[in-house]
């Protein structure tokens, strides 16, 4: 139980359309059991780019950033330029650890995780600009997709 953020890549493949070309196989199994076979139907693909736990400042920039203020554990796309923008965010806390409150300040929630401008706080920044690096260094195309349960 509590904060959860993913980060996904959406490639829309349109097998079902000749004219896309798409070809290979697909056969996706669960506990033994069969879920999908073929692709002559698969309308995209979803990759897990990023995840966090309880990384309330992160969520917080998303939510005031991305999803305009709006925190419904909805989807929202994220542009890469906006990626960039939190990239250099968490380069300047990091070079300045006296910036995290006025940068990327904490946000209370229900099992959102600690307030404290401590070691999992810059350890929460380091790792988002893994995240970010591997999205904005990936040239294939798709788009990026914040959500976050709680």
């Amino acid at each position: 139980m509590g904060l959860d953020m993913y980060l996904t890549k959406r490639v829309y493949v349109g097998a079902n359309h000749e004219h896309m070309k798409v070809t290979g196989t697909l056969e996706v199994q669960q506990d033994g059991k069969e879920i999908c076979s073929g692709i002559e139907n698969l309308s995209e693909v979803v990759y897990h780019v990023g995840y966090w736990r309880k990384a309330n400042h992160i969520h917080k920039w998303f939510v005031e950033k991305i999803q305009d203020g709006v925190d419904e554990c909805q989807e929202s796309y994220v542009p890469k330029d906006r990626l960039k923008d939190l990239d250099q965010l968490c380069e300047q806390v990091l070079g300045d650890h006296s910036l995290a409150g006025q940068l990327l300040p904490c946000q209370s929630g229900f099992f959102f995780g600690g307030e404290d401008y401590d070691e999992w706080y810059f350890s929460d920044l380091e790792d988002t600009r893994k995240v970010i690096k591997g999205v904005l260094e990936d040239d294939k195309t798709g788009e990026i997709y914040y959500r976050s349960s709680w």
